[in-house]
């Protein structure tokens, strides 16, 4: 008997391919995004050196509360104090120092919220009983070179006539104190405003107005004498 021999049979088996790795998921950038927060970055780190600059350089200072008339005593309740961003070549008056503001008297018309400086006040009404402010207009030569300041002790002298002779009698002088100077609007004048004694007021204002007169600067070492 034959017996048949059937060859071995191999079972084929596939194996599964494991799935390709796959790499990380590139994401689109747009340009402009990156620009904007790249800009939103710069505005706020700029905003706060700003706000830090402000802050810094801010001062306290002595403001008005309400306004104040010229000539009317200042009142604790006229002022506050503010913290405001001051160029130092502005005048002002320290928060520290308002105590001494209480009790003076606006040599000014002082505005409500108007920032209080040292020539907007005095220690007494200007012009006091008994004193007359005269207004003269000079040109450039009848007054000293060197600014006028508030304060300064002055004389107004006669200058000579027509005839351009002063003469053998010495030139009236009257003594005075400056007010305050300006110019006029063209520039060709000086606007001097003096306090003078009520008694001299009449013959300074004739004098000067006939343009025949000039200022001269006194010494301004400091004297013990008050003001006015």
């Amino acid at each position: 008997m034959r017996t048949a021999t059937m060859a071995p049979t191999t079972a084929t088996t596939t194996t599964p391919q494991a799935p390709e790795a796959l790499g990380p998921v590139k994401t689109r950038r747009r340009p402009v995004l990156i620009i904007a927060s790249v800009a939103a970055l710069l505005l706020s780190a700029l905003g706060g050196v700003w706000l830090w600059t402000a802050a810094t350089s801010s001062v306290e200072v002595v403001v008005a509360r309400a306004a104040v008339p010229r000539g009317a005593v200042i009142a604790a309740g006229d002022l506050m104090v503010a913290r405001v961003s001051l160029d130092p070549a502005v005048a002002s008056i320290p928060a520290s120092e308002v105590s001494t503001v209480v009790g003076q008297r606006a040599a000014l018309d002082i505005s409500a919220g108007g920032l209080l400086t040292p020539d907007a006040i005095a220690p007494e009404t200007v012009p006091a009983k008994g004193q007359t402010v005269v207004g003269l207009s000079l040109v450039d030569g009848m007054l000293p070179a060197i600014p006028l300041k508030t304060g300064d002790d002055v004389r107004v002298v006669q200058t000579p006539g027509a005839q351009g002779q002063v003469g053998e009698v010495s030139p009236v002088t009257i003594a005075a104190k400056v007010v305050a100077v300006t110019r006029s609007q063209d520039g060709q004048f000086a606007l001097v405003d003096l306090l003078v004694s009520a008694d001299a007021a009449p013959d300074l204002a004739a004098r000067a107005a006939t343009g025949k007169v000039a200022v001269v600067l006194d010494s301004r070492e400091p004297s013990r004498a008050r003001w006015g």
